[in-house]
């Protein structure tokens, strides 16, 4: 049987170049590691399309998504992260190495991995959504909610996750209108019930978006009554998206454990289902999705795997009794 051919093997590889990622890779190289980063296309998660990051700390005075992660990239160059500029297409987790492969630079082999593809927000997928992101449009009302105090605002979806937005964003809007394409809602009672008990949200069932409104920032949203075909507009001055997430996991499937939604369980913290493979950021975690908690787990998860490692290592290292 022909050897199978070689390729680049790095102790530690990160997939993933988001805060998580980042951090992970901080970590790992200041630990001697020599970790190697993937970046994914596009590079840098979904602070790269934030606009004002005023939670991060350390930054009293804001700083711009991307600024963010290209600040965090040099820091993570400096100790020696070596960054990939390319996408995992597969990976094989039967055995280690485990191998990693790329979209257009061939194999790459990890003795450890860690996994931080994120997560994305799903979107209405429409030009005008696309071109007010980060100017009035967007999908976290933890994240953005602070910039639209005193404004009217329109919340898209009907879960739980809508009713959540609308309700931490009455704490800083005028008015919350929900818009749901459906006439039933499929948040749990207790969280309609809050949301239709509040006094500043409203609700535009069987309603979809046709149009974000506004040129450089938004303006309103036109609407239509999907069971009267009648469009009116919404006088609001930001959207929130809150219709779900899909986490980036399509490469691990069927090779890690996932929970129902696709999102990657773990085990004694950032540890998967397979030893040597770690999760960090909002591909497990669909709680919080906060840049400075991704940066946390992004540490926790470096850590578990420079340990996980020397105990690979010790085991080697310990003499095989005598018979």
């Amino acid at each position: 049987m022909p050897e199978e051919a070689s390729c680049p093997r790095s102790r530690v590889v990160i997939v993933g170049s988001g805060p998580a990622g980042l951090t992970a890779a901080i970590y790992t190289a200041r630990a001697n590691l020599k970790p190697t980063l993937v970046n994914g296309v596009p590079a840098g998660g979904q602070l790269m399309i934030t606009t004002d990051v005023e939670n991060f700390p350390g930054f009293p005075e804001a700083i711009q998504g991307p600024e963010l992660i290209e600040r965090m990239r040099s820091q993570a160059s400096r100790f020696g992260t070596q960054f990939v500029d390319d996408r995992v297409v597969s990976v094989d987790l039967s055995h280690r190495p485990f191998r990693l492969k790329l979209g257009t630079q061939g194999d790459l082999d990890a003795d450890a991995l860690i996994l931080a593809m994120g997560a994305n927000a799903r979107w209405l997928n429409l030009p005008s959504e696309k071109r007010l992101m980060g100017h009035g449009v967007s999908a976290c009302a933890t994240c953005d909610g602070f910039f639209f105090r005193g404004k009217a605002l329109a919340c898209i979806g009907g879960g739980d996750s809508a009713m959540e937005e609308a309700l931490f964003l009455t704490r800083f809007a005028t008015h919350v209108t929900i818009v749901h394409r459906r006439s039933d809602l499929r948040a749990s009672r207790i969280m309609v019930e809050r949301a239709r008990h509040h006094p500043k949200i409203s609700f535009q069932l069987d309603s979809v978006v046709e149009e974000v409104l506004g040129d450089t920032v938004v303006e309103g949203v036109r609407i239509r009554n999907l069971k009267t075909g009648v469009s009116s507009v919404l006088p609001v001055q930001g959207m929130f998206v809150a219709i779900g997430y899909d986490p980036a996991t399509d490469i691990v499937r069927g090779k890690l454990e996932l929970d129902e939604n696709g999102y990657i369980k773990t085990h004694r913290n950032t540890r998967t289902s397979v030893e040597g493979v770690f999760a960090a950021g909002d591909v497990y975690d669909h709680r919080y999705r906060q840049a400075i908690s991704a940066a946390g787990l992004g540490c926790m998860a470096a850590i578990d795997a420079e340990r996980w490692l020397e105990e690979q290592e010790a085991m080697l290292a310990k003499p095989t009794p005598a018979r």
